[in-house]
């Protein structure tokens, strides 16, 4: 039988209301609002990077290879499908390889007019990450024989113009001499991005080719989707070191440079939230356990004369704070999973999409993030528990049997 931990467990069946019992229920109370807190941070925080991140990509990959110019126009000088790469076998960071050109246009509808950038894509180029962003409508089909005259707008263009999916629109592209087109609206898109959705309207490649004349070969630049975002420095270095010498490859983080640090910031701010949290949950654990050994001073002090040891007397305490701590990190994490489990499902917290890009709270699940969370509270937890039971071997026998 362990000693320490049968005294443990007879000083925790305390009556209910006093002094001792309403502390210890404080303490489990303040560990499981920090572990449910900290879940639901990460979970939230997770979920606005992968969805921001997500939005982002699907409109523009994590590298994108165009004509070197210091010209700073949506439109530039095509190039080589190839760029130089033979193949994606030769970067293994490198999942897919997709074409897309630009052009500026004025879109006339009845009664408005707007300008606009079509950038064209191709078969090659996987709009199934625009999928999610769709909020009417379908995907653009390719033909096989000509350039389609299906197109994606905004749901922001579709307000202002005044279209519908199935509505016609002319589009007139600025070049010498000036061309028009008839387009079809098959699809009504929404990223909550005011950079993508006031600007973009995604057409068919080969319509930008047979406007400009270029011949199947040539594209306005190439994006390169990788296997894993946090490998883009070294696959960015791999790729500039193998493509010609006359393009320029630029990293989805320096595009977008202002909503990669505002992610970045958030992060930041969040795990600043967290160490405070942290703290708390600890110091009320270490409050808790030296309240416990105020009061068990003529225990400890009977302990000390029969022959128990410092250490074991300690471990009397230890093995106390311990099942706190469990109870706590239990609660906790059935509070913590439970809301975003409910939040996930039911998406029972609203956002306004105009300040967050999103009209509800997201949730990413990160098991492993869980775990860690819970390993991290439970080991300075403990730790702190250490300051307070360190007082044991202050205690003299004769004083402490006669404290009151």
């Amino acid at each position: 039988m362990n000693i320490s931990k049968y005294i443990s467990d007879k000083i925790s069946e305390v009556q209910a209301g006093s002094f001792t019992s309403s502390v210890t229920k404080i303490a489990i109370i303040s560990i499981a609002a920090g572990i449910g807190i900290m879940i639901v941070s990460f979970a939230i925080l997770e979920g606005f990077r992968n969805e921001i991140r997500e939005k982002i990509f699907s409109f523009s990959s994590h590298l994108q290879v165009s004509k070197y110019d210091t010209n700073n126009s949506f439109e530039g000088a095509p190039i080589s499908r190839t760029i130089g790469i033979s193949d994606t076998a030769s970067i293994p960071g490198i999942k897919h390889i997709q074409s897309f050109a630009r052009k500026t246009a004025i879109i006339k509808t009845d009664d408005e007019v707007l300008g606009v950038v079509l950038k064209g894509v191709g078969k090659d180029y996987d709009l199934q990450a625009m999928q999610q962003n769709l909020e009417a409508g379908k995907l653009i089909t390719f033909n096989d024989t000509a350039s389609s005259k299906e197109i994606l707008i905004s749901q922001r263009i579709a307000s202002k113009l005044r279209l519908s999916v199935g509505d016609d629109a002319i589009f007139y592209f600025i070049q010498n001499p000036p061309r028009a087109r008839k387009l079809t609206v098959t699809g009504i898109y929404n990223t909550g991005l005011e950079e993508f959705d006031e600007v973009f309207v995604i057409g068919d490649l080969q319509l930008i080719r047979d406007l400009n004349g270029w011949p199947d070969t040539l594209v306005g630049g190439v994006e390169i989707v990788l296997k894993d975002f946090d490998q883009i420095d070294q696959v960015a270095d791999q790729v500039f070191e193998q493509m010609n010498y006359d393009l320029q490859l630029e990293k989805i983080t320096d595009r977008h440079a202002q909503l990669f640090d505002w992610l970045q910031l958030l992060r930041k701010n969040v795990i600043i939230f967290l160490i405070l949290i942290i703290f708390v949950a600890t110091f009320n654990m270490v409050s808790t356990v030296f309240i416990m050994i105020i009061e068990r001073i003529n225990m400890i002090g009977v302990l000390k004369a029969v022959g128990a040891t410092d250490n074991q007397i300690r471990k009397v305490f230890y093995f106390r704070g311990l099942n706190l701590t469990i109870k706590g990190l239990l609660w906790g994490n059935l509070i913590g999973i439970g809301f975003c489990a409910i939040q996930d499902y039911f998406k029972i917290i609203p956002l306004d999409p105009d300040n967050y890009y999103m009209d509800t709270v997201p949730i990413s699940w990160n098991i492993g993030m869980i775990i860690i969370l819970n390993v991290i509270t439970l080991l300075l937890t403990m730790l702190a528990i250490l300051i307070p039971a360190s007082m044991v071997a202050r205690i003299k026998p004769v004083k402490a049997i006669k404290f009151d």
